[in-house]
């Protein structure tokens, strides 16, 4: 397989449910801008369905946003959406 055809191949089928876990530090108004940008991004996504954790010292928190996939091209734009929002420090 060349690398053309290595970068077009995905393991993910479209569309299907997909998990987003963001880290950020607890601060107000983090999971409100989550919200936001993952919804700009899968408008059926809905704040109940996110999952938030806290850390041991609760100085970090990570929500988790399973949204609805539809193109590697979502998935592509809300995580770098994501990676360039001020409030969040990592996105798997």
């Amino acid at each position: 397989m060349n690398e053309a055809n290595e970068l077009k191949h995905s393991f993910v089928e479209y569309p299907c449910d997909f998990p987003l876990k963001i880290f950020g530090q607890q601060q107000a108004g983090f999971a409100q801008a989550v919200l936001e940008v993952v919804t700009k991004h899968d408008p059926s996504f809905t704040a109940a369905s996110m999952e938030m954790r806290a850390s041991k010292n609760a100085r970090y928190v990570s929500l988790t946003c399973t949204i609805r996939a539809t193109s590697r091209e979502q998935l592509d734009a809300v995580y770098q959406e994501l990676c360039d929002h001020p409030m969040v420090v990592m996105v798997l």
